[in-house]
């Protein structure tokens, strides 16, 4: 079964960190691109970062430059994302997509709040 699973999310300071996780399975994770989208209620999917399949191309959405970092281990199939300086803008629901999304994972809810 093809699936990604992620984790990592909760509530937090502004200004404050996280780090989501999510795990790969049933499919041949170390050839595939990999992005991570971010969605509020009610609104469509915003697009926050992209790696490419070897770790060595990685990109960012203006919003979060300088803030947050894509990585990778693919002996472990897993992708992560480092976040922080965390604002209230950026609460979200945070999944990860195989590529341009072909497969998502069902999300991990990051709210950023005093």
């Amino acid at each position: 079964e093809v699936q990604l699973v992620d984790s990592g999310g909760g509530m937090v300071q502004p200004g404050g960190s996280l780090r989501l996780s999510c795990v790969a399975s049933g499919f041949a994770f170390d050839i595939y691109d990999m992005t991570w989208v971010r969605q509020v209620s009610g609104k469509g999917p915003e697009w926050v970062s992209g790696i490419d399949s070897r770790g060595g191309r990685k990109y960012y959405a203006d919003s979060v430059k300088g803030r947050f970092t894509v990585s990778r281990d693919n002996t472990k199939n897993t992708l992560y994302l480092e976040m922080k300086s965390l604002k209230p803008e950026d609460t979200a629901l945070y999944r990860c997509t195989r590529g341009l999304g072909s497969v998502w994972s069902q999300g991990t809810q990051v709210t950023v709040a005093s």
